[in-house]
């Protein structure tokens, strides 16, 4: 697609009108806001909604979402978030009556993987479980040097998210969930997956596994990251 530089992309991080159109129907667009200026898109992704297989997901999908608060009911209502993501995941998975869970998962998460499997075979499910190192493909498979390995002057098996994605379509899986998977590696992973596909866990290595405490630190203690050469 030809990017059209007259086009004001949207910017709904930085929106801060209160209440906001999106939510209201009194709200506030800000400058190029989509609610406002890109009806033939919404018109065109709406229409996806017609498909019976996508309501029906996104129906339970926003069952869930509601589901994961309690005490609805009491008013004036007090936001109680009451379940964890790995509950959320097994109850959206019973509400679409998915039976056969796939799990790929990186091998620095393997004892976490292992918790996982156990987890889901105990709430009923069938799991297939695929480490990213599986297949044992060399990295100079698509063309790394030494000096571009972790462990250099050595063998080092690649991450390999798409055999990961072939072995979970060849499972005939459900519903896929992601543990950990590198950037990158993961977008691979959601790319041939034929299931559906949502994350447990992000990785990242610093903040065991919390990639949102940079974030929060990110005026303070992790300014530097906000800075490109540091």
């Amino acid at each position: 697609m030809k990017k059209d530089k007259e086009t004001f992309l949207p910017a709904c991080a930085s929106c801060e009108q209160n209440p906001k159109i999106c939510e209201a129907a009194d709200g506030l667009g800000s400058r190029g806001c989509p609610t406002l200026t890109r009806t033939e898109v919404l018109e065109e992704a709406d229409t996806e909604y017609n498909r019976p297989d996508i309501q029906e997901f996104a129906r339970q999908a926003s069952r869930q979402e509601a589901e994961c608060y309690a005490n609805r009911h009491q008013r004036p209502y007090v936001m109680q978030p009451s379940k964890t993501r790995i509950v959320e995941i097994c109850e959206f998975a019973d509400k679409m009556g998915f039976r056969r869970l796939g799990l790929a998962f990186c091998a620095g998460l393997v004892r976490e993987a292992a918790m996982v499997e156990d987890i889901l075979k105990e709430r009923g499910f069938e799991v297939a479980s695929v480490l990213c190192k599986a297949g044992r493909t060399p990295k100079e498979r698509i063309g790394l040097k030494d000096d571009e390995k972790i462990f250099q002057g050595s063998e080092e098996s690649m991450c390999n998210p798409i055999f990961q994605a072939k072995l979970l379509n060849a499972a005939q899986t459900d519903f896929n969930i992601l543990l950990g998977l590198c950037v990158g590696h993961d977008s691979l992973f959601f790319k041939y997956s034929e299931a559906p596909v949502t994350v447990l866990a992000a990785k990242d290595r610093v903040t065991g596994h919390n990639p949102l405490a940079a974030i929060y630190l990110s005026n303070s203690y992790y300014r530097k990251i906000r800075e490109k050469d540091l």
